[in-house]
């Protein structure tokens, strides 16, 4: 396993304003479920819609237009920023997007080892583990046992990098296209890429009758 890989001038200069606003966030929202005037359950599921469903699609469609391009992959690796716009979708605010891709040699996870850098417009919102100091700390120290952990088991002839977002740099991890999907059309190529393939703790899924390629949503 190769150290982490840390991109010089990591800054946080937003971690604080970062914290104080989620506060901010839970505590109106806590003010709101005790006057009754929102209810918790629909207030989870819309979450999970963004987190899972419509935010990630963004990023599905990039990496799917990557598998049957080869020229715009090469364009998605040389200046993700440029790439993801040509699809009408919009970069990190304030910062760069790097996409890493992975290989049968190397394999590729994402971390904001200080707040929660994270690439929103083409993953929407973060899932609440990436935020966590749980994972921060340890896809730093041992992400090869986290990965396993999270169900994704790497042989241990692959290479494990781990990149740390920053709000000047967020990355997006290229999966590796699974195998058997040489007929299936972009759209369909963009239904087995789900948000946890894109940070790197899951590979994409396997199209059906193959099997799961991956534990994670």
């Amino acid at each position: 396993m190769s150290d982490p890989k840390r991109e010089s001038g990591h800054a946080h200069p937003h971690a604080h304003e970062s914290e104080v606003l989620a506060l901010r966030v839970e505590a109106i929202e806590s003010l709101l479920v005790e006057k009754g005037l929102v209810d918790p359950a629909a207030v989870d599921e819309i979450v999970r819609y963004y987190e899972e469903e419509v935010g990630p699609l963004h990023g599905a469609r990039v990496v799917a237009r990557a598998w049957v391009d080869p020229e715009y992959r090469q364009r998605l690796l040389a200046d993700a920023t440029a790439a993801v716009a040509e699809l009408g979708i919009g970069g990190p605010e304030g910062g760069h997007l790097r996409v890493l891709e992975n290989t049968p040699r190397v394999h590729n996870v994402v971390v904001c080892s200080l707040c929660s850098c994270y690439p929103w417009p083409v993953l929407g919102l973060p899932p609440a583990w990436y935020k966590s100091p749980a994972y921060r700390s340890r896809a730093v120290r041992e992400p090869r046992k986290l990965l396993a952990e999270m169900g994704l088991a790497l042989a241990p002839e692959v290479e494990v990098r781990v990149w740390d977002s920053s709000a000047e740099l967020r990355y997006l991890v290229l999966p590796e296209r699974p195998a058997g999907t040489e007929t299936l059309a972009e759209d369909e190529l963009a239904a087995l890429v789900s948000r946890d393939a894109m940070i790197g703790v899951a590979r994409a899924r396997e199209p059906q009758g193959r099997g799961d390629g991956s534990r994670r949503g």
